[in-house]
């Protein structure tokens, strides 16, 4: 009788801890996602990758943003340095021991550089082919490309996609399209506030969001937006957004795209993007922020030029020129 009653015990002390672990599971779930919801939203209109999987790859890659290489490498991806990556690093055991991985200074620039990882890498480029709100695709496509070696890579993202439902960041007002194909659109609430813990990367000047690329300032822009409103908003005058995004007064805004408030760059973050269907040599100037003229000097192309799709386009050296 009394080895029965222990045994009681001892299920109902399991059973209070397994409840008590679940609950701090989903405080920590909910709590990342207020706090990182409407990057991966910005994410999405800029770059097309579903909101769900960038929140569900972030709060699986950093354990709800509690590991160690998300509190001190503000690494929410888990993106290893690669040849390529010139910035600051945080080492630590991996698949193997002392692996290099990237370091940010901000939470923001770690959601960045996941959309231009994903989209510089030819492995991925055929996700970018379904469509925005087609979760389902996107994770058995990173799984399949290889993004992670866990084979349960796409049941983990699944089952935080919908036990959070998460999905329901993918669904998006319509507005104008980022690009001639693209029709995943924007709705950006005013912020009058901004977290502490994103403050290093953005300031809000009468309700505009000011973010950063780099070093470079930028906003989103939204529905209705004006060059005239857009320089009220920002304290800029019309000739420095014009100088600034290589643009003319009767030229177009269109919603969800950069409007950068300082000189684009001579060179990129990163060193290559593969052309998708529909992007045009402006196109790709805004998003990746290097001027225009420097980007059809550095792939060899003459003014006026557009580049063909699936061509890789060279963002920080000059592309090399074909010898005979």
């Amino acid at each position: 009788m009394q080895n029965i009653f222990f045994s009681i015990l001892l299920f109902l002390s399991f059973q209070l801890s397994v409840e008590a672990s679940n609950n701090e599971r989903a405080l920590l779930a909910e709590n990342y996602i207020q706090n990182f919801k409407d990057d991966a939203i910005k994410e999405m209109m800029i770059y097309t990758i579903p909101a769900s999987i960038t929140l569900a790859q972030g709060m699986l890659e950093s354990s709800f943003g509690t590991s160690d290489l998300a509190k001190f490498a503000n690494n929410h991806f888990g993106i290893k340095c690669h040849k390529e990556w010139e910035g600051p690093v945080f080492i630590k055991d991996d698949d193997q021991k002392d692996e290099c991985f990237r370091k940010y200074e901000s939470v923001l620039d770690s959601y960045t550089d996941h959309s231009m990882f994903l989209k510089s890498r030819s492995r991925y480029s055929s996700l970018f082919d379904l469509n925005h709100t087609d979760y389902k695709g996107w994770a058995k496509g990173l799984k399949a490309a290889g993004y992670a070696t866990d084979p349960r890579y796409e049941k983990q993202l699944l089952e935080l996609i919908e036990s959070y439902k998460l999905y329901k960041y993918d669904i998006v007002e319509k507005t104008d399209p980022i690009s001639k194909n693209n029709t995943i659109k924007q709705t950006e609430k005013k912020q009058n506030t901004v977290s502490e813990k994103k403050s290093s990367k953005k300031e809000t000047i009468t309700a505009r969001e000011i973010l950063r690329d780099g070093i470079i300032k930028y906003i989103i822009i939204k529905p209705n937006d004006t060059f005239e409103k857009i320089a009220t908003d920002t304290d800029k005058d019309l000739w420095q957004l014009y100088k600034f995004n290589e643009l003319r007064a009767n030229d177009k805004l269109i919603a969800g795209q950069k409007l950068y408030l300082q000189p684009k760059r001579n060179k990129a973050k990163e060193p290559f993007h593969l052309v998708k269907k529909g992007e045009t040599m402006r196109s790709i100037s805004q998003l990746e922020g290097i001027k225009l003229k420097t980007l059809y000097k550095k792939n060899n192309m003459k003014s006026g030029e557009e580049p063909k799709t699936g061509e890789t386009l060279y963002l920080r050296k000059s592309k090399p020129t074909d010898s005979f």
